[in-house]
């Protein structure tokens, strides 16, 4: 794989964390005896499951349901701090206002030699208990809203000269980035002029949060 963390491929690290997440939650639950309904925690659900009342949530189901920014804020500021000290990524950026990291910056950061673990809590993963509880209080989002919001920076990006940017697809309730056909053997290249030009156009093409997830 290339030594460069290509957009789709960040994404996909991404995401896989935010599904295993619950997975380790409900885990921790069962190993200490309480019942995983105790837990308080969300779990993924697919678009459109049905609330107690019957009526369609068409929510992701992540966790974070009390919608404190306030603490998803902090929780990313103490990861950043964990990135700049113990994995020793100085320039790592501070978390927007919203609380989501500037994904199109790490991603910069990404493409320097001995940077490619910057996505995945740094090398070792010596971040990723501060990046999994950040993680936990990443407030509720719509899995259609996101779907479509990648969709919309696809097409914008072919409409921009990418013609190979493929489509997000929807898998087991959860949004599968699109962009490059193959990360394993990149086929776009995201260092050209025309490419740089093309993430520029279509940027607000994707909600907060998501860039760099394609």
């Amino acid at each position: 794989m290339d030594i460069r963390t290509p957009s789709r491929a960040a994404g996909r690290l991404r995401l896989a964390a935010l599904i295993a997440l619950p997975v380790l939650v409900l885990s921790a639950a069962c190993g200490s005896g309480r019942d995983a309904l105790d837990t308080g925690k969300d779990i993924a659900s697919v678009p459109g499951d049905t609330a107690d009342d019957g009526k369609s949530t068409g929510s992701s189901g992540k966790q974070g349901g009390s919608g404190d920014k306030g603490a998803f804020y902090d929780a990313q500021m103490k990861y950043v701090q964990c990135m700049r000290g113990k994995a020793g990524i100085t320039e790592f950026p501070d978390p927007k206002l919203s609380g989501y990291l500037d994904w199109t910056k790490i991603e910069e950061i990404a493409h320097k030699p001995g940077n490619e673990e910057v996505s995945k809590g740094g090398k070792n993963a010596v971040c990723f208990k501060e990046m999994s509880a950040a993680m936990e209080l990443e407030p509720k989002r719509d899995v259609q809203k996101e779907y479509e919001s990648m969709l919309a920076h696809a097409t914008c990006m072919r409409k921009h000269g990418v013609s190979k940017f493929t489509n997000p697809t929807l898998s087991g309730g959860n949004v599968m980035p699109g962009g490059d056909p193959n990360p394993a053997a990149p086929q776009l290249d995201t260092g050209s002029p025309a490419y740089k030009q093309a993430r520029q156009a279509c940027k607000d093409k994707l909600l907060d949060g998501l860039d760099g997830m394609q």
